[in-house]
């Protein structure tokens, strides 16, 4: 979950990241998070049940490895 603030009309600048998962709030000095996330922005299609839903989320580093570990099949280099 990002949170943003806006600067000057038409800019928004990174105030705050919160990890979905865990809550973990992500520092974030001068508009830069200080640690790589994970960053979900979905619309779903027409053929699925969530027609033209947008879904929009973070994850910190630690619950990435958490969900990607739950795969049946593991994730590519």
């Amino acid at each position: 979950m990002r949170q943003y603030r806006n600067e000057i009309e038409e800019t928004k600048k990174i105030e705050k990241i919160i990890c979905n998962k865990c809550g973990r709030e992500i520092e974030v000095k001068g508009g830069v998070p200080q640690e790589d996330v994970l960053e979900v922005n979905k619309r779903w299609g027409y053929f699925s049940r969530k027609d033209n839903q947008i879904d929009q989320f973070d994850l910190c580093e630690d619950c990435y490895d958490e969900l990607v570990k739950s795969f049946q099949i593991k994730v590519g280099n």
